[in-house]
């Protein structure tokens, strides 16, 4: 993976590239020390990961981060001192977000997701294009179903590549904002659809799915696990092996969807 790192501190710098270098199939390409240096450096393209602080001369990391067309954003994962910014930076669809002074363990893990999130934007296989073509194709000759519940979507319709592909609600993992945009996750694959997530959250079966934090939906049924992180936010981890963070106020509500107990 190709990562940028920003931040004005140059020890901070320092230490995220000695991060990146024990980091296995990641390598630095770019760094900036101010907002408006990274957007230019993230706008020339042949980015994947952006590793950013919050405070910064000019532009805010969370400016920095909304001023990138969520179609052609990179990962970004936050490197900051102020915990109180997390909940800004996950409704941003953020990757991670890390205190300092950031552990090289819990970077990589941060990576790992990055690497997992990255892949999913594209399609696995010809085999998975040619399912979503053929779905689309089976949709358009068949004769609508009833809704077993009125008034919840069975189905939504997502730009790819220049078609229309029909995702059914069933086959979706997650879907996370991206400012105006959802990405939809749904069997190895994402699709990016111009829509709040609140409006979609609406439109949806509340049994199916619950909101993990201002930025997540995940599918109730897609749970494997509750994952505890030291020194950072709990996680749901998905069958697809996904990692969705929590945020502390939808803890009770995922615990309870996963059947445990206790903080």
């Amino acid at each position: 993976m190709r990562v940028a790192l920003v931040d004005d501190e140059p020890p901070a710098l320092r230490r995220l590239q000695m991060a990146i270098d024990k980091a296995e199939g990641a390598e630095v390409v770019g760094q900036a020390t101010n907002g408006a240096d990274a957007l230019a450096l993230i706008r020339r393209g042949g980015i994947d990961v952006v590793l950013l602080d919050i405070r910064m001369p000019g532009l805010s990391g969370l400016e920095l981060a909304r001023a990138i067309d969520p179609a052609q954003a990179p990962a970004f994962i936050f490197v900051t001192a102020f915990s109180r910014f997390a909940a800004d930076a996950f409704e941003l669809a953020a990757v991670d977000y890390l205190l300092k002074p950031v552990e090289f363990d819990r970077l990589h893990e941060a990576l790992e997701r990055a690497r997992l999130r990255l892949q999913s934007r594209v399609a696995n296989s010809r085999i998975a294009e040619l399912e979503g073509v053929v779905a689309a194709l089976r949709a358009g000759d068949a004769r609508p179903a009833a809704p077993a519940e009125p008034g919840f979507a069975e189905e939504i319709w997502a730009p790819d590549r220049g078609d229309r592909v029909r995702i059914p609600v069933s086959h979706i993992d997650w879907i996370e904002a991206e400012r105006d945009y959802v990405r939809i996750h749904s069997r190895g694959r994402s699709f990016l659809v111009r829509k709040p997530i609140r409006t979609l959250q609406s439109e949806l079966d509340p049994a199916d799915f619950v909101r993990v934090h201002r930025g997540a939906l995940v599918r109730r049924d897609r749970i494997v696990r509750l994952a505890r992180r030291p020194g950072g936010p709990a996680a749901v981890v998905l069958q697809s092996g996904a990692e969705v963070p929590v945020a502390r106020r939808q803890a009770a509500q995922v615990r309870k969807v996963v059947g445990t107990r206790g903080a």
